[in-house]
């Protein structure tokens, strides 16, 4: 546990130092959790050398056990603490600006009295964004739960089932698979239950989400997915559920049909496998993440399909994000990206059509980059399966 947190560290330490910062205090939850192994109420503080120290608020007695680590009430005793470790107070400190609050920024600028603030949180996104070997190996497992829970979905369907009562039964697959039941996402403006299942015509219904898709969802307080209408014959019905069995998580879609759908669905089917392939080979250490994406809309041009790639109402605006800690993470894969994939990056890749009148088609895996290409975390059968 401590050489992964040193690890871990040391990977914020570097871009904390080229920013010619002398510490930053983290205190978001996904960061908290990334620097201490474990979640707790309070802030993991990080000098530009040397080890951390946890300012451990809640729970009580989580500082007797989590080394280096030290219990208190509130940040403004946070300079004291420091001083009795002989810890001078940082004259550069970077704060997380893109997540906090503005009082919660005040605050903190009032207890550490710096003499200047800087933004911290791109080199967390960077320390993040390329995982470390425990960080591969708790995705692998991930990948291994959450596709052996999909292999149980088909059995859960009956005939006239609404797709809330369909969505109900998965999660309840997934948490026997030991699923934690949620899905840390970032950003202020994006939230999500256990995840998304789209039939039909709902999948041409746009989300203000930044979701690959949208759906009406049952009330205007979470306007995405299922909408609790019946899934008749002749629709496909897209499947994308939590993939989080420990602090991390994999991102996976399938998609089934309810009876036979028209031959345009199952040419957009077969051309996103086509371009999950071609990704595959293509995703090497070195590549800009903005090649994946024109390569992606390359053939979706040469199959004829691009009015439905990615939306057909409303298109997102890219094919692929990275996935760990958070379900939408860095690098993303759009075609104005300056990211160039880095080994042991992982990516989630989702090259999805919506056809008007039938649904949305296209799978989703979740990829490590390794100098071979992309090794898929989420191995399962990729063709549309009837329900």
């Amino acid at each position: 546990m401590l050489s992964e947190i040193t690890l871990r560290i040391e990977k914020i330490q570097s871009p904390l130092r080229e920013a010619g910062a002398d510490a930053l205090l983290v205190s978001y939850n996904a960061n908290i959790y990334y620097t201490a192994l474990r979640f707790f109420r309070g802030y993991t503080y990080i000098p530009a050398e040397g080890e951390p120290v946890f300012f451990v608020i809640k729970p009580l007695g989580l500082a007797e056990t989590l080394p280096n680590a030290v219990q208190i009430r509130k940040p403004e005793e946070i300079p004291a603490k420091l001083a009795e470790r002989g810890i001078a107070l940082p004259s550069r400190l970077g704060l997380e600006l893109d997540t906090m609050t503005w009082s919660d920024i005040e605050r903190l600028r009032k207890a550490m009295s710096p003499s200047e603030v800087l933004n911290g949180s791109p080199w967390l996104r960077k320390a993040r964004m390329v995982k470390t070997a425990a960080e591969i190996k708790m995705m692998e497992f991930d990948g291994v739960h959450q596709t052996e829970a999909y292999r149980h979905f088909t059995k859960a369907y009956r005939e006239d089932m609404t797709d809330v009562e369909f969505q109900i039964e998965l999660e309840r697959i997934l948490r026997l698979e030991g699923c934690l039941g949620f899905s840390r996402v970032s950003g202020a403006l994006m939230e999500i239950n256990m995840g998304s299942v789209i039939n039909g015509d709902n999948a041409d219904v746009p989300t203000p989400y930044e979701f690959a898709m949208g759906g009406e969802g049952v009330d205007p307080a979470l306007p995405g997915g299922a909408n609790g209408k019946t899934m008749k014959p002749g629709t496909t019905v897209m499947v994308d559920m939590c993939g989080a069995f420990n602090g991390y998580q994999t991102d996976l879609t399938r998609v089934w049909r309810i009876g036979e759908v028209p031959e345009l669905a199952q040419k957009a089917h077969d051309c996103s496998i086509r371009i999950l392939r071609a990704l595959e080979e293509a995703g090497v250490p070195g590549v800009p993440c903005a090649d994946l994406y024109n390569l992606a809309t390359a053939i979706v041009e040469e199959e004829g399909l691009s009015d439905y790639f990615m939306g057909h109402r409303q298109k997102a605006a890219f094919i692929g994000h990275g996935v760990g800690i958070e379900l939408n993470e860095m690098p993303v894969l759009t075609p104005r990206s300056r990211d160039v994939l880095e080994e042991n990056m992982t990516i989630a890749i989702e090259p999805k059509f919506v056809i008007p009148g039938v649904g949305a088609v296209g799978p989703e895996n979740t990829y490590q980059v390794t100098p071979k290409g992309l090794r898929n975390l989420t191995p399962l059968k990729e063709e549309m399966i009837e329900l």
